[in-house]
């Protein structure tokens, strides 16, 4: 059976939007973690992937990938993200990026969130590239 052009792009589509309205994020393309420094410049006043550094008025991020949300040890979470029971890896942490109070609903962060894919894709590989040194 043949297919035209708009049936292969109409079939294309449909998934694609099937994906974003079932809340399933769309695969980001593979990001630079140089960039993602850049990035990450707008984390770094409540934020720090640095180990050493502790806790400020958000969590440590160092080792952020594999950890359970709301257990940094130390850090005052709100009930909504110690209940969310949100491993975090790249998928859950790009959602929660693109729309923090969308995706844990009254949780204690203020940031509106990164609209851009080229922004996250970039954080992603900042935070991926630190969190384990």
């Amino acid at each position: 059976m043949k297919v035209s052009k708009f049936g292969r792009r109409a079939f294309a589509l449909a998934v694609v939007f099937s994906g974003a309205i079932a809340g399933q994020a769309l695969a980001l393309e593979p990001g630079d973690a140089a960039a993602g420094a850049k990035v990450f410049k707008k984390c770094q006043a409540c934020h720090s992937i640095v180990a050493a550094d502790g806790n400020k008025i958000g969590p440590n991020l160092h080792g952020v990938i594999g950890r359970k949300a709301g257990t940094q040890e130390g850090f005052n979470y709100s009930d909504a993200m110690k209940a969310s029971g949100i491993v975090w890896d790249e998928a859950s942490i790009e959602k929660y990026l693109r729309d923090p109070k969308g995706f844990v609903p009254k949780n204690k962060m203020a940031f509106v969130g990164l609209k851009k894919d080229s922004d996250l894709a970039n954080v992603l590989a900042f935070i991926k590239a630190e969190s384990g040194k």
